[in-house]
């Protein structure tokens, strides 16, 4: 009789895990933004210090540009340059991680977006908890929409999700920039922020952009159209992702 065991289940919990921030200076909206500076220090240095603060492991700034390595290793962090032509930040942090962990010392990678200068350290705790799971391939955040706005705003992604009554994790069953599932009800802001298992973002980084990836325009299909499973926590508030001028301004408000 064949073993009918789901292979995924004798994983080990991952016991080591590394946060990697993907950097880059050019981006259309709001150029240089990771040397862009919010309460006296660039902004990829305040990343830093959120990460830190989480306290899961080491933090390493993935970035291609000298100047961005010069600002975190001035601020004590640590940085690996990465190609510029990567196609994006997970392609980044895995070239990154080959470069600073050749041996695989770190069975799990945290992917935060250098944008998030106002992340509660505790969304990255709870991420990375939800690895515990076996049968987890990759974990993310969500946060309850609670403004009418952001339920048809397409720059809003939201999650459907598989949710046993008021537990505050749950699997992700997709991700859309429209207004799903629609109708009455819950809705979920997507933060972008995932922990892998190393294996799983080896995997997800060799697999090509997938039709639902393109037409949504959200990485996280691929891995799911891949039949990888993603598990979200709920958590009670959405980091300022900082895009244009008007979010720049916000953060150094908030972080005044």
């Amino acid at each position: 009789m064949k073993n009918l065991t789901n292979p995924t289940h004798t994983r080990d919990v991952p016991r080591n895990p590394v946060v990697l921030i993907p950097a880059r200076m050019a981006s259309t909206r709001l150029p240089g933004k990771p040397l862009a500076e919010i309460a006296g220090l660039p902004m990829i240095v305040q990343c830093l210090r959120r990460a830190e603060a989480a306290q899961v492991g080491p933090v390493v700034i993935a970035c291609s540009e000298a100047e961005v390595a010069d600002a975190v290793t001035q601020a004590g962090g640590r940085a690996v340059m990465t190609d510029p032509d990567l196609p994006s930040g997970s392609d980044r942090i895995f070239a990154a991680l080959e470069v600073f962990d050749p041996d695989g010392e770190y069975d799990a990678v945290v992917n935060l977006q250098g944008d998030l200068p106002t992340l509660d350290p505790g969304v990255v705790r709870a991420c990375v908890r939800l690895l515990d799971d076996p049968a987890v391939d990759i974990s993310t955040a969500i946060c309850a929409i609670t403004e009418e706005s952001e339920r048809a705003n397409p720059n809003v992604v939201k999650a459907v999700i598989a949710r046993v009554g008021d537990a505050q994790t749950a699997r992700a069953l997709y991700f859309s920039r429209a207004t799903v599932p629609t109708g009455p009800g819950d809705h979920f802001h997507h933060i972008g922020l995932y922990a892998y298992r190393r294996d799983a973002l080896a995997r997800f980084v060799s697999l090509p952009a997938s039709p639902l990836e393109i037409r949504e325009r959200l990485e996280q299909l691929r891995a799911l159209e891949a039949g990888m499973r993603i598990d979200a926590a709920l958590v009670d508030t959405v980091p300022l992702g900082v895009d244009t001028p008007a979010d720049l301004e916000r953060a150094r408000a908030l972080l005044a």
